[in-house]
């Protein structure tokens, strides 16, 4: 049975896209990175992946500088390749272009050999009712609970 650890969570992505299928990538970092990430600074906030040449590489997600790393350090927002078998790659592709869905970057894991993983997810943008749908069910559930828990007493 595998251990992930999780570093970091795309929250907005399970508010503002519908998940439809995720996939576990491995990722090209430099030393100064891992060790950032390791720390847990790391940001999916705003970041995306994108399919250049049958690659796929993810963009804007921040890792910040690592402290004892000074001139040997990273720049933070560089674009990191992801690492995917190439019909996996493919699959992805035909769904992005035909389908009109996007690739969000949702998890940042590291497993129980220590290799950082990002768990990439094939996505459909909300609409805004379905945004407010979604908060309405988190209300209605959160006050459930409450009442449960209530009368449990």
């Amino acid at each position: 049975m595998k251990q992930m650890k999780i570093v970091a969570k795309n929250k907005k992505a399970y508010y503002n896209y519908e998940i439809l299928e995720s996939f576990e990538a491995g990722i090209s970092l430099m030393g100064s990175e891992v060790k950032s990430i390791r720390e847990g600074r790391i940001s999916l906030k705003e970041s995306y992946a994108e399919i250049k040449s049958g690659e796929i590489f993810l963009i804007s997600c921040r890792i910040s500088p690592y402290e004892a790393a000074n001139i040997f350090n990273h720049d933070p927002t560089r674009e990191r390749k992801l690492l995917l078998h190439r019909r996996e790659i493919k699959r992805l592709a035909g769904k992005v272009i035909e389908k009109g869905l996007t690739l969000i970057p949702t998890k940042v894991l590291i497993n129980d050999r220590g290799k950082i993983k990002i768990e990439v997810s094939l996505a459909r943008g909300k609409r805004a009712y379905q945004k407010k749908e979604a908060i309405k069910e988190r209300d209605r559930e959160r006050e459930l609970r409450a009442e449960l828990k209530r009368a449990r007493r």
